[in-house]
């Protein structure tokens, strides 16, 4: 009797001692809105670990070369980019240079925007670099300020500013050659920030690639499965606003407003972090636009029972003929 005692006692301490931390959280956040922004980029999170993103041959990309470039004073980011596989046997051993100069030859180049976690070496990532190099493109893609080995503090400008230079670093050496972005997940915020700032200014890219897309960030973290205080009272007041408070917005449902250019849009129904709903909300919103009036919208489901989820459309074999 007194071992059982002796154990709903402690049982008993626990329960209350998780519950005095699950209440006290929201608390802490509302205090720290800063730590609301980590868990919105999830920059610390570093995976694959023990990589070095300087060398992308470890990862099976043989036709990549590192770069490093500098937006702005005292940031530095890390840039990977891959050619098309046609130039595969050209590429071996050759320095940054000769890369720079291969975005000027007869191939289409895909600016890719990853989303939060992770750094441009995640393994679904690089996966789909593989595709697409395969398809004929360049792809070139980097790690915002903030992640991986990119020097700097993440704030939602400073990752639209970083997409802006590098987009621009493409266009002065690309030539007449189409550019595309391609934005995923958190990433399609990045995307659509980029895309109508290059439209305000009469610039915009070939065509926009929306991957698991969500209208803004505020219904993304309503709407996220593993939030769970969702149901928690005052959660907007706790968790939405000091969002909003750190600056982060990722308005993709606004943007598209501003945005002329063609736009596709591809999301999984089985998708577990982005929910399909807001992908296809997005899509309604985007091809009502009359800024989209005389270019094409397309929105491409994948069915549950294809399992891509959040991460794996790239296994599609129907890819390249969508993209085409």
């Amino acid at each position: 009797l007194y071992r059982r005692y002796a154990l709903w006692f402690r049982l008993r301490k626990l329960i209350i001692w998780l519950l005095g931390v699950y209440i006290a959280i929201p608390f802490l956040v509302k205090l720290c809105p800063a730590i609301q922004a980590k868990l919105v980029f999830l920059n610390f999170v570093r995976v694959p670990y023990f990589i070095d993103l300087k060398r992308p041959q470890d990862q099976g990309l043989n036709h990549t070369c590192n770069y490093y470039l500098q937006p702005e004073e005292d940031v530095t980011i890390g840039v990977w980019h891959t050619v098309p596989a046609a130039l595969w046997k050209n590429a071996r051993g050759k320095d940054q240079l000769w890369f720079e100069d291969a975005l000027g030859s007869s191939h289409p180049v895909i600016l890719y925007l990853h989303g939060n976690a992770g750094t441009r070496g995640g393994d679904h990532r690089v996966e789909l670099y593989k595709v697409l190099s395969s398809l004929g493109y360049h792809v070139v893609t980097f790690d915002y300020r903030g992640w991986g080995d990119s020097v700097g503090s993440p704030s939602e400008r400073g990752m639209t500013y970083d997409a802006l230079h590098v987009f621009d670093w493409i266009k002065a050496r690309s030539g007449d050659n189409p550019v595309y972005i391609w934005g995923h997940s958190l990433g399609t915020g990045v995307a659509t920030n980029l895309v109508r700032r290059l439209c305000e200014r009469e610039t915009p890219p070939d065509a926009l690639i929306l991957e698991s897309p969500f209208t803004n960030i505020r219904e993304e973290a309503r709407s996220h499965p593993f939030s769970i205080y969702r149901y928690f009272p005052g959660f907007d007041w706790f968790f939405l606003d000091p969002i909003t408070t750190s600056g982060i917005k990722f308005a993709n449902d606004e943007n598209v407003k501003y945005i002329s250019c063609s736009l596709l849009i591809l999301h999984a129904e089985d998708d577990p972090v982005v929910p399909f709903h807001l992908g296809k909300k997005l899509y309604n919103i985007a091809a009502t636009s009359r800024s989209f009036r005389d270019y094409k919208v397309q929105f491409v489901p994948f069915h549950t029972d294809l399992g891509y989820r959040h991460k794996y459309i790239y296994r599609s074999p129907e890819l390249p003929r969508i993209l085409r």
